[in-house]
């Protein structure tokens, strides 16, 4: 452990998913007070438990619904009781339906707003006032496909949602630079997670979709983790109103 999280209070989102829970773990590894949530209750609190077996510190939210204020607001009082700050938001949790138009519905098409642009909305709101008293960092969780399309992943809800996610983090960088309020997002393309995993032993869908990378391979959890690690810390103190695209080159070409 170097220490570039010492002391600092990060709230990070989805902390039972892959990329979350390997935030979660990364952040506590670098001196940080983590506080993590999840819809699913089993998920989150393995990372909690393997976060406590490794020496951090972390408390944790489950099951929470982040498209509730009122749970946002129950996630935000307990950072606030438990280390009585938040230096860090990484909203990194997000959930969202796959289909071609003709097959998409109204409804799965709000849904997916729903749980990619209004859990956004929803926690960065109810952490707003207290990252207004001393400045912080918010990370927000973008994706590629806000950049560009996949010939073969049936993306229009997820695009427009993460299309919103980037115009947010310009919006509330600009609001929050007279309270030394950072805002950035991350961009990551194909990585390999629980939901993608299966979906990569399909050729239909492995073959074109690693094609557009340049690298030749899915991303790793970690390796996004360590990008929202950059962000959370003072080292990109002159970043703000930024996309990093962990991408493996893949809107390169």
């Amino acid at each position: 452990m170097s220490g570039r999280l010492a002391g600092k209070v990060c709230l990070i989102t989805g902390t039972g998913g892959s990329m979350g829970g390997s935030s979660a773990r990364m952040f506590a590894r670098e001196g940080a007070k983590v506080v993590g949530c999840d819809f699913n209750l089993e998920a989150a609190r393995a990372t909690l438990d393997a976060v406590r077996a490794g020496g951090g510190e972390m408390v944790s939210l489950e099951p929470c619904d982040l498209r509730d204020p009122a749970a946002c607001a129950a996630l935000v009082a307990l950072a606030l009781d438990s280390f009585g700050t938040i230096d860090v938001l990484f909203n990194n949790a997000a959930d969202a339906h796959f289909a071609w138009i003709n097959e998409l519905t109204n409804e799965a098409f709000a849904q997916t707003l729903d749980s990619e642009v209004n859990v956004v909305f929803n926690l960065t709101k109810a952490a707003w006032p207290a990252l207004q008293a001393k400045g912080g960092s918010v990370i927000n969780m973008a994706s590629v496909s806000a950049w560009i399309t996949y010939q073969a992943l049936p993306g229009l809800a997820h695009s427009a949602g993460k299309g919103a996610v980037l115009s947010m983090t310009r919006h509330l960088a600009l609001e929050g630079r007279h309270h030394g309020i950072r805002v950035n997002s991350l961009s990551p393309g194909l990585i390999e997670t629980g939901p993608t995993r299966g979906l990569l032993a399909v050729p239909e869908f492995a073959g074109p979709m690693i094609d557009k990378i340049m690298l030749g391979r899915p991303g790793q959890p970690e390796e996004v983790a360590a990008a929202a690690l950059f962000l959370a810390s003072d080292e990109s103190s002159f970043m703000t109103a930024a996309d990093m695209r962990i991408d493996g080159g893949t809107t390169a070409w």
